[in-house]
């Protein structure tokens, strides 16, 4: 297994970048993740799109383009935490230039619409990142703070080691693989694209937000028929928040929908994992390896230290 490029940790006095390549924020909105950043230590370099609007984006597609790609040049900015998902980052991400990205890899942190450049740079360069919050998650109404917490944790080097109670649904069993994965219509819509993964023994984590349970069934069918399900180590199956329904139900749950289409299979699934769009959304380094332990009565994912 070729090893993942792990971008130096962080330590208090150095920069991070922040940042919206996709949807708009309310800069007031973001002001507890400024503040929960300063207090770690960390200095700020913000964009010039982080506040602003344009439609449904932050600013042009050509202006987003513009303050992401200075971020991927300056050497002085560690990491880049980005403001909001959304959608738009597809509409840019084979304009970016990564050549001193690759010179100098830095930590890229977000997820929902983040799930594009997170598969992007893991399969085009095998470089990691983190799969977490962004700036509304640290507002107080939105707020976990172990998941915040962690957040720190982790561009400090910490090794990940997370517990929790295991579902009635889970399938047991044991393995070792790269994570990867994040927001499963991104997954199904990246198919296909030179960001796709290759999900062969690895271990996958899906969510999503706010979709019907019809469409939730056929990004999954996606999945399955494009062979992405087939050969996994593992399956992390996180939050399905704000699930819609027809007039007419589905009649299946959204954990229902997604057994349905690994049931067939040998590997462990969890469910009920605490990532997503949702304030218990605990940060994970995507690219390394893990081992998944799924047990009948609780579930642990430990990060594997290299040598």
């Amino acid at each position: 297994m070729t090893m993942t490029v792990i971008p130096s940790y962080l330590k208090p006095g150095d920069t991070i970048g922040i940042t919206c390549p996709a949807g708009a924020v309310n800069l007031v909105d973001m002001e507890p993740m400024f503040t929960q950043l300063r207090e770690w230590g960390y200095t700020l370099k913000i964009g010039k799109n982080v506040g602003s609007s344009y439609f449904k984006f932050s600013s042009t597609d050509d202006e987003r383009l513009d303050d992401l790609q200075q971020m991927l040049d300056d050497e002085s900015i560690r990491a880049i935490l980005f403001g909001r998902g959304g959608y738009g980052v597809v509409r840019i991400i084979d304009r970016l230039d990564f050549t001193r990205f690759l010179q100098h890899p830095k930590w890229l942190l977000g997820y929902s619409d983040i799930t594009c450049l997170h598969s992007h740079i893991l399969t085009q360069f095998n470089i990691a990142s983190i799969h977490g919050h962004m700036g509304a998650g640290y507002r107080p109404e939105n707020k976990d703070e172990y998941s915040t917490l962690q957040i720190n944790e982790l561009l400090k080097g910490t090794p990940i080691q997370y517990e929790i109670s295991s579902n009635i649904m889970n399938r047991t069993g044991s393995c070792i693989g790269k994570l990867a994965g994040g927001n499963l219509a991104l997954l199904s819509d990246l198919i296909g694209t030179k960001s796709d993964i290759n999900t062969d023994g690895s271990i996958i984590m899906i969510e999503d937000i706010g979709e019907y349970k019809y469409n939730i069934d056929r990004m999954l069918w996606q999945l399955l028929r494009a062979g992405k399900l087939d050969k996994l180590a593992g399956l992390i199956v996180g939050g399905f928040t704000d699930t819609q329904d027809n007039e007419t139900p589905f009649g299946m749950t959204e954990y229902e929908i997604v057994w349905e289409k690994v049931k067939d299979f040998n590997y462990p699934v969890c469910f009920d994992f605490p990532v997503g769009h949702q304030p218990k959304n605990w940060p994970l380094k995507m690219g390394i390896e893990y081992e998944l332990k799924v047990e009948s009565d609780q579930v642990l994912l430990k990060e594997i230290l290299s040598d």
